[in-house]
């Protein structure tokens, strides 16, 4: 059971990321410091850095919870299920949160300000190469005869699908025409990418064997 101190330092460091979204969709990454988000959320700003050392973790501060699951996706799928399968469920999702999400809140979001800033950008990069890592290490473990330079090339293809994902929704809220001019096609095109990495996958993992 979580304890009352962990719950309180659990409910401070999502009020100031909520706060930190809420500064960032109305004035931009760039144009927001940390003192600023300190002051909205009536923090002291060592207080902000001990929870985000840096401004840009204040953008994604799930990073890691969501390198994992995409690691667990593909870990722990079954056995007629491709890596291709296992994660498209993510991209739908960011989907489907796009259609249903305040669009002026998603200004001051990942997706969003990997568009409109070059910091969020080069640190949208890293997430990326992270999250590769993490699916290619997956790999390795489900399907181990598979060549280490495929399992890195088709990880990264994966990876490369859900951001394309999030770079559209992104440009497009941005845009301000998120929902509906690009939530069908695009989930048309997330399904025809994981459908075609799904047949590789397959004959990847048949040559392998």
């Amino acid at each position: 059971m979580t304890g009352l101190r962990e719950r309180k330092k659990a409910e401070t460091r999502h009020r100031i990321a909520d706060v930190a979204a809420h500064l960032f969709a109305e004035h931009g990454f760039d144009d927001v410091t940390m003192t600023d988000v300190a002051g909205a959320a009536d923090v002291a700003e060592q207080t902000v850095y001990n929870y985000f050392p840096a401004k840009t973790d204040l953008v994604l501060d799930r990073a890691e919870e969501i390198r994992q699951r995409l690691h667990d996706l593909v870990l722990h799928r079954s056995a007629d299920t491709s890596p291709a399968q296992a994660l498209q469920v993510v991209a739908l999702e960011d989907i489907e949160r796009a259609r249903t999400d305040d669009l002026a809140e998603q200004r001051g979001q990942f997706f969003a300000l990997c568009v409109s800033s070059h910091v969020v950008r080069r640190f949208g990069l890293e997430v990326r190469d992270e999250q590769v890592a993490m699916v290619r290490a997956a790999l390795a473990f489900t399907d181990p005869a598979l060549n280490p330079g495929l399992a890195h090339v088709h990880a990264a293809a994966l990876v490369a699908v859900l951001h394309l994902v999030g770079d559209t929704i992104g440009g497009a809220v941005v845009r301000g025409d998120f929902p509906p001019d690009v939530g069908e096609p695009l989930e048309e095109t997330a399904r025809l990418a994981f459908s075609d990495l799904d047949a590789h996958y397959r004959r990847l993992v048949q040559a392998a064997s």
